[in-house]
């Protein structure tokens, strides 16, 4: 059994509350600006000063509608400067926010209202009032519904106009370090979401001690532009930390104009999935070739990898250094361009990053710092730091965390940010923790002698074949996605004689792909799937995937689908986490079609 455990930066008292940076900020710094908003197409500063104020308004608001301390209350909305608004009213009112996720079904929006015995709900557009609506009658507890896009938070404000400053002050002192600050629903991958309760203690313990170990990113002259989901614990880490911190932060929700928003708002730091920077380099690479320009690209890869390989071996030769000049103002200088210009550091969690991207990425100058944690941790419970980060890790345990491997490999999590449980359910809260304060998390890793963390599997997602070998299907998943025509895809192999593997092609990649290898551009992906020179290109990933697994793991066998893996088709969780249980059984025909029949 391996443990390591990093000592605690941070010590909160017993009243520190999350609201109490936007009260402090507005009266120290007033004419910090806290947020940059888009209005009319045109980013405009809100000061601290005025973020108080909004934010003590729309608490009124909830006080005079009848919110009590510790309430319930929902926020369903696209990343947007009011869902970081609405938030912090909700905790200056004393309440309890509940996250859901502005893509979510009708059926997922009343499980987490009435699971969580929300008494109001904010959500965003007419449509969501519309699916809101379908199912109200199932939903008695709750009595307020505002809608942003039609005045709501306006109506909620005035509503609060004759509640005194004194009931706000009365509501903070009411709320303390251990009160329940939200419940966050799991994304349901392997069955029904289940609420985790979060403390103000434990999303102050987290963000505060990132400000800390991350000083480069959390600061009054860092600044972010947020475009993944605040329902995920991830961004809501990350919004607190900003507040915190007084870094700057812009939100949009518009992923197909993200470059131009990058551009405009020019962050100093990001966050992301892995998947986005997949994409990034993916489409970078497939633009590059398309355009008659991958030789020099491919070079600029190589170039990267290793001048980022060498800082961890003594640093880069004298002739690495010149081609790392060179290719720095060939290539490295546009792509830093598109992501704004001023990128130097960018935070990845939700899964592993893999070692190829991560160098690739630092190689032309931007530092992409991994983590490791789950909505149950409050976000990161591991972390990776300018100055201590080894790429392939999700770095060392997180200021007063400890993390153990117990023997049969599973990451076990102990610490100030663990969550208090599931809402409502002993039976799966006692499935995770034991008394003594451990978190199973159902990943599986291991710790190298400095401490630092390396995810290599999810314990319900390792494949153990029909001749009893264990094959983690995170290796081989990251190398295939580095193709730039594929977009997901899924190993499998369970009690069978050999490990197969399902492909998606990328809609976005391939009219490129296709261009350079001389064939119509507009092949539909169902008609790609049955291409000759695109099953030979999957065939070449799939062999530079099986070098970095033995010949027991390798994939044998694959078919590429005539379809894509989305989040709207029900395959992908909004934090593009691929649902391994729904893909198995929608495209059941398809694996076994690759042995020849079902598991007999």
């Amino acid at each position: 059994m391996q443990e390591y455990s990093t000592p605690k930066m941070v010590d909160l008292p017993k009243d520190a509350t999350l609201t109490d940076a936007v009260v402090e900020h507005a009266s120290n710094t007033p004419d910090h600006v806290l947020f940059t908003r888009k209005v009319d197409g045109r980013w405009q500063p809100v000061t601290a000063k005025e973020f108080s104020t909004e934010v003590s308004a729309l608490a009124a608001g909830l006080i005079a509608s009848g919110v009590q301390v510790g309430d319930r209350v929902g926020i369903m909305s696209k990343t947007r400067y009011e869902w970081t608004l609405c938030d912090y009213a909700i905790w200056m009112a004393g309440a309890v926010t509940v996250p859901i996720y502005e893509t979510s079904s009708a059926e997922q929006v009343q499980w987490n209202l009435g699971d969580s015995g929300a008494v109001a709900v904010i959500v965003e557009s007419a449509q969501h009032e519309q699916e809101y609506r379908a199912i109200e009658g199932e939903l008695p507890d709750v009595r307020n519904v505002w809608q942003i896009d039609a005045g709501g938070l306006e109506e909620l404000a005035s509503a609060g106009r004759d509640v005194p400053a004194t009931e706000l002050e009365a509501r903070r002192a009411a709320t303390s370090a251990d009160s329940l600050a939200t419940i966050i629903y799991t994304s349901g991958t392997t069955g029904r979401p289940k609420g985790c309760e979060l403390t103000h203690h434990n999303l102050l313990g987290v963000s505060r001690s990132a400000t800390l170990v991350v000083p480069q990113a959390f600061n009054k002259e860092g600044s972010t532009l947020m475009f993944l989901p605040l329902a995920h614990v991830f961004g809501r880490f990350v919004q607190v930390a900003c507040v915190e911190s007084g870094a700057r932060m812009g939100h949009t929700a518009d992923i197909k104009n993200l470059l131009p928003d990058l551009a405009g708002f020019q962050p100093t730091f990001l966050l992301s999935v892995p998947r986005v920077f997949e994409k990034v380099y993916n489409s970078s690479k497939a633009k590059a070739h398309g355009d008659g320009k991958g030789k020099i690209f491919d070079a600029a890869e190589a170039t990267a990898i290793a001048y980022s390989q060498a800082l961890d071996s003594g640093g880069a030769g004298i002739a690495l250094k010149a081609k790392h000049a060179l290719f720095d103002k060939l290539v490295y200088s546009k792509l830093r361009a598109a992501l704004g210009g001023k990128v130097e550091y960018s935070f990845s969690g939700g899964a592993p990053l893999g070692a190829r991207l991560g160098h690739f990425f630092r190689g032309i100058g931007v530092t992409i710092l991994e983590g490791y944690g789950l909505t149950e941790t409050s976000a990161p419970a591991t972390v990776s730091t300018p100055d201590n980060m080894k790429i392939g890790t999700v770095g060392r345990p997180g200021p007063g965390v400890s993390i153990r491997i117990a023997d049969d490999g599973e990451i076990l999590i102990k610490g100030e940010n663990v969550f208090q449980g599931y809402w409502h359910n002993e039976k799966a809260s006692a499935e995770v923790l034991t008394d003594d304060g451990w978190f199973h998390t159902g990943d599986i890793g291991e710790l190298d002698e400095d401490g630092y963390l390396k995810i290599t599997g999810r314990k319900k997602e390792l494949i153990v074949t029909a001749g009893g070998k264990n094959v983690a299907p995170a290796v081989l998943e990251d190398r295939l996605r580095a193709n730039p025509i594929v977009s997901q895809c899924m190993v499998v192999g369970d009690q069978r004689p050999f490990i197969g593997c399902l492909v998606t092609l990328d809609a976005e990649s391939l009219p490129g792909w296709l261009k350079a290898k001389g064939k119509p551009e507009d092949l539909s992906i169902e008609q790609a799937a049955d291409d000759e020179d695109v099953t030979a290109e999957i065939q070449r990933a799939v062999d530079e995937a099986n070098k970095a697994v033995s010949k027991a793991e390798a994939i044998r066998k694959f078919t590429i689908l005539p379809v894509d893996w989305t989040e709207e088709g029900g395959q992908m969780t909004p934090s593009l986490k691929l649902k391994r249980s729904v893909v198995m059984k929608e495209f059941a025909a398809d694996v076994d079609a690759l042995y020849g029949g079902p598991v007999s």
